[in-house]
């Protein structure tokens, strides 16, 4: 019996499918990796879409001409039905092709190890569900989702950025955190981005990220696991629904996310680390 086809879209070198494809592989994927310039016409023959991230925006399509193409591939995976799951870049994508907003992030960078909240309407999906309320996450970006897609429901979000996950029509997902990266690569990340980030941390980052990396494995390889399932079975996933505002405001206060993590912590007796803390330039 053939393995399920996915295609990986890789738009920047920098960005690897890394571990999230050992995960994907290892849960009956046979994933078909390819750079954007070199996409394929359409999504024939792919059972499932994988959009990675890259230090360009959305719409630099001047840095990047292959994306008009790759937001294009995205649209034809909501019209379609193609189980999605675009990260980072890829969710600003999945939300700039259909009808969203991408800016940089209000609150400015996102980087390191951090923590989202789970939204009301996370507790239905099938993909989000089974999560801690307050999952760690590895966060790397500049700009955010800033409007959805209409019709996209909210699933997470965390203090200095709203849209942090989001589902759109039944079958795709794009999450602003990266799933697939090592403790590795965001320490080339985090030497790339280093002028950029001046009044950062980034040794405190980078030493949290190390310490959370076994905690990050533990979420989101079953996680992945369950996307997989959702590739091979995607008549087993309902129609996504949406709930009222008044019942869908996120856990966004750091305090109140603190005081969340401090319980599992507790339960599961496991210590708390502090957050990175930015740094103004020149305090050493």
């Amino acid at each position: 019996m053939s393995k399920p086809r996915v295609l990986v879209v890789v738009n920047d070198d920098g960005d690897p499918v890394a571990r999230l494809g050992t995960w994907l592989f290892e849960a009956g994927l046979d994933l078909v990796e390819s750079a954007g310039r070199d996409l394929p016409a359409d999504l024939a023959g792919f059972a499932g879409l994988v959009v990675l991230g890259g230090p360009m925006g959305a719409m630099d399509d001047a840095i990047a001409p292959w994306l008009p193409h790759e937001r294009q591939l995205l649209r034809d995976a909501i019209a379609t039905e193609v189980p999605t799951l675009a990260i980072c870049l890829g969710a600003q994508l999945l939300a700039a092709a259909n009808g969203g907003r991408v800016e940089p992030n209000p609150e400015g960078p996102e980087v390191g190890a951090q923590l989202i909240a789970k939204r009301t309407a996370a507790g239905a999906d099938p993909l989000f569900g089974p999560l801690p309320i307050t999952p760690d996450v590895l966060q790397w970006h500049f700009d955010a989702v800033t409007v959805l897609p209409p019709g996209a429901v909210n699933l997470a979000s965390s203090p200095l950025c709203e849209n942090q996950a989001f589902r759109l029509g039944r079958l795709a997902w794009g999450v602003q955190f990266h799933l697939e990266t090592t403790p590795e690569i965001v320490a080339a990340w985090a030497a790339e981005d280093a002028e950029v980030l001046d009044g950062y941390d980034l040794d405190a980052t980078l030493s949290r990220v190390t310490a959370l990396d076994a905690d990050l494995v533990e979420v989101w390889r079953p996680f992945a696991h369950a996307f997989a399932e959702i590739v091979r079975t995607p008549e087993s996933v309902p129609a996504a629904r949406g709930v009222p505002s008044s019942t869908a405001a996120p856990l966004t206060d750091p305090a109140a996310i603190r005081q969340a993590l401090a319980a599992e912590a507790q339960a599961a007796r496991m210590p708390l680390l502090p957050m990175p803390t930015f740094r103004p330039p020149g305090d050493e």
